[in-house]
């Protein structure tokens, strides 16, 4: 049995790299949801493009997490 390093070596970075940015989207989307509230409370608006912002984050994310468990759950034909 061999172990291919080099295919080892892209899932790692490629997982890393995705972990990373699913991290910052759903971070985005936190503080966009944060600004929302911020605006509302001090009365400088509705916070509509924060709560659009949020929005887009959170199915990027969750996009992201359905597309996972698709590759991962085995399909039956």
């Amino acid at each position: 049995m061999d172990i291919k390093w080099a295919a080892l070596g892209q899932v790692f970075v490629v997982s890393l790299a995705v972990s990373v940015v699913i991290v910052l989207v759903f971070s985005l989307g936190v503080l966009a949801v944060a600004a929302r509230r911020s605006a509302q409370e001090q009365g400088t608006g509705s916070g509509a493009g924060g709560l659009a912002a949020a929005v887009l984050c959170f199915a990027a994310c969750t996009a992201v997490v359905l597309y996972g468990i698709y590759l991962i759950v085995p399909q039956f034909h």
